[in-house]
């Protein structure tokens, strides 16, 4: 017999999702392990993380194990797609509501012009949402969640929120795409490997000279568009009291230890706020089921970052950029003591933390590059009190002097501890064992109200020994640990103690068991698809240039239905062969040198260069709107990838209305 609870519509705002990347399923499960409310993966195709691909049936078996825990499974269809490519989205959409997936993350709005399944849809970052307006506008054409532009404040989201009733989700953590999303093309333009595709070749990463309208170097090999990495640890309080409620991870491209850890990380972050709300505030619900017990202590800075910063959460303010490095540099560990000159066979290092055998230790050289080495063995207080002696595995570098601050990038005992069983996650159930009309009935309760009841047909015999015999019936009915489940009260009503042998009980408690895991699939509900409000509502604007990304005849359609006069064909197109915008952000490199004229009286807001090799790329500056624009042409070879293909820059309205 099984009992379900009435299921709840879809959790308001106080509701608090941790969103974790899963560039596996195998990742996902651990994701879910780690204390995830849901995760999001990559499909076979379509997903803006073009290497991260999953089948669906890897899919299916991800979604079966989140779905034990009521947590939920998101699939990535986020990419703009060509007009040959959207029957093959609708069917594998399709192969993905079958496979159970809770929603789908779109970028492309021809997708909502198609026969698709009833499943939620979530609207990408890649859609650049960054105004109230916009995020209504998706909300009422039928999106459940919307993630936000990284570069909002705690202001500009509570506007959001103040104008919608949808879900926000919001980036928390990871690497930042220094551009808003869905506005960078300098990977198209220079490579023919689209961002809006999934094929990002990351130029923001790579180093650039800075040189101002009169041809002077401002910085030289700096890396210049690179960012550092997003940390909202300090923020979370304030996000969810701003209307966020899903706190997303970034991360599909990431190693499984830092799914481990940065998911554990937010966890307990999350719990907090759980367990102890604000006086003032409300009180806020976990997302999914269970509760996660950890087999080690989560470090966000032991896994790979570029430096953290909070970006634009807390307004404008320096030290945003990663411009020495966009490498993981790592924790500060130490200064070089001593040189082993003779033989150049070690170094010591005054330490501030232990060094571990196979450790990755990094410095910058004399030309500012970074740079490092792999421990072989580590001598704890092998050059004196507080003083390790290292010995490398490689010889050791010339340009590793006495007073180099050293980092670790590599913590040897900490990766170890997370390629082990680090954490386990269980769903508390109550049980009672009664008696029944031809024999005993175990019922167990999960923390959700899924209740099942199973039957043992066995006579009544009392125990010679009663309170040896309640002990042995609760040793046995609580016997869970090999399973999702942890026993918290455990309720005996038979009318004497019987005698019942062990095999009976454990048979007895595996069959409830069984049914109770069973019973928490069956009462899984997925969110429902959100309605378009009807008529169709009016999109923002009347007119669409490369910007908005409409790349097939489906979302053509679709802005045209809304209101859209005119429609512009995506960058990836090929139409624009002069200089354009090729990124937009919010990253100002002349306030990061100090060259705002907003700050400093007498700058004008001329041009600037970034150099690379052969390649200049032109900064011009919108202060009004405290924007960059990166400007550059597409190169011609890239423009003859598609010089055969049809143009697709469009008309206006549909064909049915007439063009005067």
């Amino acid at each position: 017999m099984t009992r379900t609870p009435s299921q709840p519509e879809r959790p308001p705002r106080h509701t608090l999702e941790l969103l974790a990347p899963a560039k596996t399923a195998d990742f996902g499960i651990e994701a879910i392990n780690h204390g995830a409310d849901a995760v999001y993966i990559g499909g076979p195709a379509f997903g803006a993380r073009s290497s991260a691909d999953n089948s669906v049936a890897e899919i299916a078996r991800l979604v079966k194990h989140a779905h034990r825990y009521h947590a939920e499974v998101f699939v990535a269809t986020n990419t703009i797609l060509f007009d040959h490519e959207l029957e093959p989205a609708r069917k594998l959409i399709w192969q993905l509501f079958d496979a159970g997936v809770d929603a789908l993350i779109v970028q492309d709005m021809g997708l909502l012009e198609l026969d698709l399944p009833p499943i939620q849809l979530h609207a990408s970052t890649q859609t650049d949402i960054r105004d109230a307006s916009k995020a209504r506008f998706l909300q009422d054409v039928g999106f459940s969640q919307i993630v936000l532009a990284r570069e909002l404040s705690l202001a500009e989201v509570k506007k959001i929120a103040a104008a919608t009733t949808c879900q926000l989700e919001y980036f928390v953590h990871g690497a930042l795409c220094v551009a808003f999303s869905g506005q960078c093309y300098i990977s198209h333009a220079h490579t023919g490997r689209s961002a809006n595709r999934g094929e990002c070749s990351q130029a923001c990463r790579l180093p650039y000279d800075l040189r101002d309208a009169a041809g002077n170097t401002v910085a030289s090999n700096q890396h210049m568009l690179s960012m550092k990495d997003n940390n909202q640890s300090a923020n979370l309080r304030a996000l969810a009291a701003a209307g966020v409620s899903s706190f997303k991870i970034e991360g599909r491209y990431k190693d499984l230890s830092y799914v481990k850890n940065i998911t554990a990380h937010y966890r307990s972050l999350i719990d907090d706020i759980l367990a102890h709300p604000d006086a003032d505030g409300p009180v806020y619900r976990r997302a999914s089921s269970g509760r996660t017990t950890f087999f080690f202590t989560p470090q966000a800075d032991k896994t790979f970052n570029r430096g953290y910063t909070d970006y634009f959460t807390n307004d404008r303010r320096h030290g945003i950029e990663a411009f020495e490095s966009p490498k993981f540099v790592g924790e500060p560990i130490g200064r070089v003591k001593k040189i082993d000159t003779k033989g150049r066979k070690f170094f010591d290092v005054e330490r501030a933390a232990p060094i571990h055998n196979a450790d990755g230790l990094t410095w910058y050289d004399p030309r500012g590059e970074l740079t490092g080495l792999r421990v072989n063995r580590a001598e704890a207080d092998g050059g004196g009190a507080g003083i390790d002696r290292i010995f490398p595995a490689d010889p050791l570098p010339a340009d590793l002097v006495p007073g180099t601050s050293l980092f670790r990038n590599h913590d040897h005992e900490f990766e170890r501890t997370l390629e082990k069983k680090s954490a386990e996650r269980r769903i508390g159930v109550n049980a009672l064992f009664a008696a029944s009309a031809d024999g005993f009935a175990l019922t167990l309760t999960d923390e959700d109200g899924v209740a099942v009841t199973a039957t043992l047909t066995a006579a009544f015999e009392p125990a010679q020994n009663a309170e040896r015999a309640l002990a042995t019936l609760r040793d046995h009915l609580g016997k869970l640990g090999n399973t999702i489940f942890t026993v918290g009260e455990i309720e005996l009503d038979p009318p004497a103690a019987p005698f019942l042998p062990a095999s009976q009980l454990n048979a007895l408690r595996r069959d409830a068991v069984e049914q109770l895991e069973a019973a928490r699939l069956a009462a899984h509900a997925r969110p429902p698809r959100a309605a378009p409000v009807e008529p169709p509502v009016p999109y923002p604007q009347d007119a669409l240039s490369y910007l908005a990304n409409v790349s097939n005849d489906k979302a053509r359609a679709f802005y045209a239905r809304h209101g859209v006069k005119l429609i512009d064909a995506a960058f990836e197109a090929n139409e624009e062969r002069d200089d354009v915008s090729l990124m937009i952000t919010k990253h100002c490199l002349r306030y990061s040198f100090n060259l705002c004229p907003k700050e400093v009286k007498g700058i004008r807001p001329d041009p600037m260069q970034l150099v690379n090799g052969d390649e200049t790329l032109t900064l011009k500056f919108d202060c009004k709107r405290c924007e960059m624009h990166v400007i550059g042409a597409l190169r011609p070879h890239v423009a003859k990838m598609r010089d055969a293909v049809v143009a697709q820059k469009v008309s206006f309205l549909p064909r049915s209305v007439s063009r005067n």
